[in-house]
């Protein structure tokens, strides 16, 4: 068996991260409808609520293991392409979060779609140049 060491649970704690807050966006996208036609919008209201006790620890995870993928790659040592790679990830890392937040305190129905909609699309963003600058 290969040795495991604390790059692997370093990359292996983000993916969870990331599988967590942009898999859970997706499979969120695809349930709410089937809630909302079978349970109202009461329910998609506690699923949501429920979801959020997930996906929230699942950003910070991310952030937090991302800090720890920064340290280990000494930044500083990287060409120019890939520091601008790194800051378009880091700004798409921020717009999901502030989106998945403004997704949760805005009240109109039609916002909140836009709001959720920025947020997975951003998660996806980031998801994608986060694997670019691995490779």
């Amino acid at each position: 068996m290969l040795p495991v060491d604390a790059a692997t649970i370093r990359v292996f704690l983000h993916v969870l991260g990331a599988s967590i807050w942009v898999g859970g966006q997706i499979v969120l996208a695809g349930v709410v409808p089937v809630v909302r036609a079978d349970g109202g919008g009461d329910t998609v209201r506690a699923v949501a609520r429920r979801f959020q006790w997930i996906a929230w620890p699942g950003f910070v995870l991310l952030l937090a293991t991302g800090v720890w993928n920064l340290a280990a790659v000494h930044v500083s040592d990287q060409s120019g392409e890939y520091i601008t790679t790194l800051f378009v990830k880091l700004l798409l890392v921020g717009l999901s979060g502030a989106a998945a937040f403004a997704h949760i305190i805005v009240k109109r129905p039609a916002a909140k779609g836009i709001w959720a909609s920025l947020a997975l699309l951003a998660a996806l963003g980031a998801a994608f140049l986060g694997v670019l600058l691995a490779g």
